[in-house]
């Protein structure tokens, strides 16, 4: 059975369906201080968190048994992304459980900073009737501008259409079409800060969000334009905020999150009038809570009953059907790829993969991981290279990935192929899948044949002559090595051979060496498939 730590906060129909399966234990230790977590964390195979917990690089590395951790709730920037991918740790989010809610808290900040309607009711409740201080701003017809326009977004978008406003957005990632389709004007990012008169952000916290809104981008826009912020704090400069208040640019902002939580006392920004606040409220509502939690639960179910990656941010998501159906084809990559890089002696610069026949009809993301595994793992052996990391570690190295996929079959029904550069020379292998199940390598440089890609195999290039095959039998038999079965390709035009022999019995390097000096032997390579 998984073990699974759940060491924030879920609500009781979450862990219901944990502790309901028959493939889970569950621990559930809320408010744990890091130093307690990191004595139990190796114990654990899932870590289910909220925001609270911290997953840092010092209690990933003591997390030798983790293989997902499990965020319930959209944000990730409390999971130390580039220390889980290098341990091989899959992060999954809950992207949709609170969308609406989030969504629904920005829209209501809007009205609150239009019409002033925290200010106007501090001054009621204090005594005072001060009608004429609290002049709002109509939303109708006034421009929104939409940053980051996914699942939250599109719900503000949605809302924001319906108030007769209209809707600037900006997303690299969303096309025109789809962007027309939703309603939403698609611009560019310094058009939507010239335009809009009330701009809201729903972006992750990266490295590239980071005080996206600036001094700088505040002195693009409109002067009277207003700010929400329920996505992370950070993603507005909160002193440069400060500063465009003070000049006239920002008429008000409403922030649900700050880049310290809770503020300082002394903030700046809490001693403005034009600044409203919430304690990070977003997803804070019991329908929100529940989803994530039902979400969240039912993410850790299926990796551990089917092999179900859904909603990971550092790997390709696959479906446990798809898992079945790929699972051949990722054995097949990851042998290529092992070949691959136990034939080369350098790290290439770049890597071509091509996908022909029935492999181009799915996702092949998965299947790249596999590969990229199988090379660089027989190639780097100082450091631990996985499923999870492999992209990652392809990136570190400078080397260039580049795949392609070809319907057409030709000879086989599917067909890899692997071509490394190093410098001005190539590699190639290929393979494919014999029946359902069997993968099989049928090329190696110019050479095709069809061999088992498993256990020790001597890979022999030689001269196409009389004995050579003859020679090498003698010489293994004498050293008490037994072929179990044998492959070759040739190539006419050059009289050359190439033949994989796969072998049971100690296979030293000295032996290595012995078979090199045989009659008409060009080259010899040890690979363990």
């Amino acid at each position: 059975m998984a073990k699974v730590l759940v060491s924030d906060k879920l609500s009781e129909q979450g862990l219901g369906i944990l502790k309901a399966s028959q493939n889970l234990e569950v621990d559930v230790k809320t408010g744990l201080p890091a130093e307690e977590i990191k004595k139990i964390i190796s114990g654990y195979d899932a870590w289910i968190v909220r925001s609270a917990t911290k997953c840092t690089p010092e209690l990933i590395a003591a997390a030798d048994n983790l293989k997902i951790i499990a965020r319930a709730g959209i944000g990730v920037d409390n999971v130390d992304l580039p220390a889980a991918t290098k341990k091989g740790v899959v992060v999954m989010n809950t992207p949709s459980g609170n969308a609406v809610t989030t969504a629904e808290h920005a829209i209501a900040m809007m009205f609150a900073i239009a019409r002033k309607i925290p200010q106007a009711s501090a001054n009621v409740k204090s005594g005072k009737w001060e009608k004429n201080k609290f002049m709002g701003t109509e939303l109708c017809n006034k421009f929104l501008g939409v940053v980051g326009v996914g699942n939250i977004g599109k719900i503000v978008a949605n809302r924001a259409l319906g108030l007769k406003m209209r809707v600037l957005g900006f997303d690299p990632f969303l096309s025109k079409e789809a962007a027309e389709k939703l309603g939403i004007e698609l611009v560019e990012l310094d058009e939507l800060f010239k335009r809009a008169d009330f701009i809201t952000t729903h972006v992750p916290l990266s490295d590239k969000t980071k005080g996206l809104i600036n001094k700088a981008t505040f002195e693009k826009m409109k002067k009277g334009v207003h700010i929400i912020n329920c996505a992370r704090g950070g993603i507005v400069n909160e002193a440069d905020l400060v500063w465009a208040l003070e000049q006239g640019i920002v008429k008000g902002a409403a922030l649900d999150v700050f880049e310290q939580e809770p503020p300082p006392a002394d903030h700046p920004l809490l001693k403005s009038d034009q600044v409203i606040y919430t304690p990070h409220l977003g997803a804070a509502t019991d329908e929100a809570q529940e989803n994530v939690a039902l979400e969240v639960a039912e993410l850790v179910v299926d990796y551990f009953s089917n092999g179900t990656i859904k909603n990971s941010v550092n790997f390709p998501s696959v479906t446990g059907e798809m898992a079945k159906t790929l699972r051949p084809y990722i054995t097949l990559a990851e042998k290529l790829g092992s070949l691959q890089g136990q034939l080369i002696e350098k790290l290439p610069t770049e890597i071509l993969i091509e996908y022909r026949g029935d492999i181009s009809e799915y996702n092949t993301a998965p299947v790249t991981q596999a590969l990229l595994k199988g090379l660089l793992g027989s190639m780097i052996k100082s450091e631990s290279v996985n499923y999870v990391n492999a992209s990652m570690v392809a990136k570190e190295k400078g080397i260039r990935v580049v795949d392609s996929k070809v319907k057409e079959a030709n000879d086989f029904a599917t067909l890899i192929t692997v071509t490394v550069k190093i410098g001005m020379e190539e590699r190639v292998v290929s393979g494919s899948i014999f029946g359902k199940t069997n993968p099989r390598i049928v090329q190696i440089g110019s050479f095709y044949l069809e061999a088992l890609p498993e256990g020790t195999i001597l890979v022999i290039h030689n001269y196409d002559k009389p004995g050579v095959v003859g020679h090498i039998g003698t010489f293994l038999g004498e050293k008490k090595i037994n072929i179990s079965r044998m492959q070759l390709g040739l190539e006419k035009n050059k009289d050359e051979a190439i033949a994989l022999y796969n072998v049971e019995g100690d296979v030293s390097e000295s032996i290595v060496k012995e078979i090199e000096k045989l009659p008409n032997i060009i080259s010899v390579k040890k690979v363990t498939l």
